[in-house]
């Protein structure tokens, strides 16, 4: 087994792929480097003298600076570096755009929905317009169970505290989401819960929805009901019988889109579950479909990586002020930009944020970029889209599905349990993850620690997405769990 790694030749820096120890002699690029320390799994170890505030090099670039002289074979982490990163800057688009040669056709079973699109679910959902309904929406849920039958795969409420009392952009942002998720076609039938008198009613959210199929989206009022859950579930028994008109058929990955996240990233995400997503990303995008890459604020520091990937300067620009529209953000709260990594981040071995954006960006394969998407907006073109949404994962999850993503791949080094309003696909860094938490995770990218080539794993994975396309269950969804949240960023009424 391989005990560490270095990752680009012009490191200075290893990782430990396991732990080591304080006496241990490792030989790299022909040259013995005895250990001054134990270094944990995931954390970075010294290659060669570095001086103070020299920078310290990962994935062949800069990942911060040495806040004192390192010695060879010295643990670096957050008690002797620090982020090298500045406020706004000025980006310069120098292209470096390799397109993917076209592959093979893939296809997966599929609903078809009348107005022609896809979803790879055919659910029921239940979506309020305002937090005072939430309690109603699940008890809806709980007792609309008795129609999921036939090709109905679940039924589910999404409460979220919004709906009313906002203002300005917060406001803008629920109704968005929620709009985006009515439309999303993932769910076969829509009832859509209103309470009557809040700011983003009924009649206000419909401007958003645009054009629905009568069939498939209903609304309830329910100051207008004499009694909203049985309302309610008369509804849902005529959604049900619409929906289950839908059978699962043979869909082109063409129309597969598929968003990326990570969360409670550790010093293998970078190197193993990462790279794996990028690898998927740039084999579905060979055959025509779509990914969206997300949380903004884990790219700073690796930004002009994915700028200079953008497929034209109009993009280039768009990226630019995606980037310092969200530093702006964080200055007009008078917030600091880089309070960042969190403290599982640190303890699994990222010590400074461009630590974090390196290995995160590691998701976005080498794929030209196509497309750069506001919080709340479609996804239209095919192939590599960046999308406006902070790094928070409920939050990012669910901007990911309301952009249209069927699917979302997220990778983690220590686990978590949350869902999304699509299938959320855990994937773990590292083997004891995955080992302790199946009941978590349903993908393992350790065993690259172990020799298996990226290829072949990336390989996996993409079968393990068309399946999950086609109808396997996530740990998630065997759980039951069904969550959403929107960004908020104002005042509260």
């Amino acid at each position: 087994m391989q005990t560490f790694l270095k990752i680009h030749p012009d490191d200075k820096v290893a990782v430990a792929l396991k732990p080591l120890f304080h006496g241990d002699v490792l030989t790299v690029d022909g040259i013995n480097i005895t250990l001054l320390e134990d270094i944990p799994q995931g954390h970075k170890f010294a290659l060669c003298p570095l001086a103070a505030n020299e920078p310290v090099i990962k994935y062949g670039s800069p990942i911060g600076l040495a806040t004192q002289d390192i010695k060879p074979g010295t643990w670096i982490h957050t008690h002797n570096m620090k982020t090298g990163l500045g406020d706004l800057l000025t980006y310069t688009y120098t292209p470096q755009i390799t397109p993917l040669p076209p592959t093979e056709e893939r296809y997966f079973q599929g609903y078809r929905r009348t107005d022609g699109s896809v979803g790879v679910r055919n659910e029921i959902w239940i979506i309020p317009t305002v937090g005072c309904v939430n309690n109603v929406a699940t008890a809806i849920e709980r007792r609309a169970q008795i129609y999921k039958t036939g090709s109905i795969d679940a039924i589910a409420a999404f409460p979220h505290p919004y709906g009313c009392s906002q203002m300005g952009d917060d406001q803008e942002h629920t109704r968005q989401i929620l709009a985006d998720l009515i439309n999303h076609p993932n769910a076969g039938g829509v009832l859509v819960l209103g309470l009557g008198c809040e700011n983003s009613n009924i009649d206000e959210l419909k401007k958003y929805i645009g054009p629905y199929d009568e069939n498939r989206v209903k609304f309830l009022v329910s100051q207008e009901s004499e009694d909203e859950i049985e309302d309610s579930l008369r509804f849902i028994e005529e959604l049900a019988a619409y929906a289950g008109q839908f059978h699962r058929e043979p869909v082109n990955c063409s129309e597969l889109v598929i968003g990326m996240k990570c969360g409670g990233s550790d010093g293998l995400s970078g190197i193993t579950a990462n790279p794996t997503v990028g690898r998927f990303s740039d084999l579905l995008i060979s055959k025509g479909g779509t990914t969206i890459l997300t949380e903004v604020p884990e790219m700073f520091g690796a930004e002009t990586l994915l700028m200079n990937r953008c497929d034209n300067e109009a993009l280039f620009d768009q990226t630019v002020s995606l980037i310092n529209d969200f530093k702006n953000y964080f200055t007009s709260h008078n917030q600091t930009i880089y309070e960042n990594p969190s403290p599982g981040n640190k303890k699994g071995g990222i010590s400074t944020l461009e630590d974090k954006s390196m290995g995160c960006t590691q998701k976005s394969g080498s794929a030209p970029i196509k497309g750069v998407l506001a919080y709340g907006e479609r996804v239209t073109q095919k192939g590599l889209n960046l999308l406006s949404a902070p790094g928070n994962d409920l939050v990012a999850s669910t901007a990911l599905a309301a952009s249209g993503a069927h699917i979302v791949l997220f990778t983690t080094g220590r686990g978590t349990p949350f869902a999304s309003p699509v299938p959320t696909v855990k994937i773990a860094s590292n083997t004891p993850l995955y080992a302790h938490k199946k009941n978590w995770i349903d993908f393992n990218c350790g065993s690259l620690t172990d020799g298996k080539a990226l290829t072949e794993l990336g390989d996996e994975l993409f079968d393990y997405v068309i399946s999950v396309a086609s109808g396997q269950s996530v740990k998630s969804e065997e759980a039951g769990f069904h969550d959403m949240a929107i960004f908020k960023q104002g005042v509260t009424l």
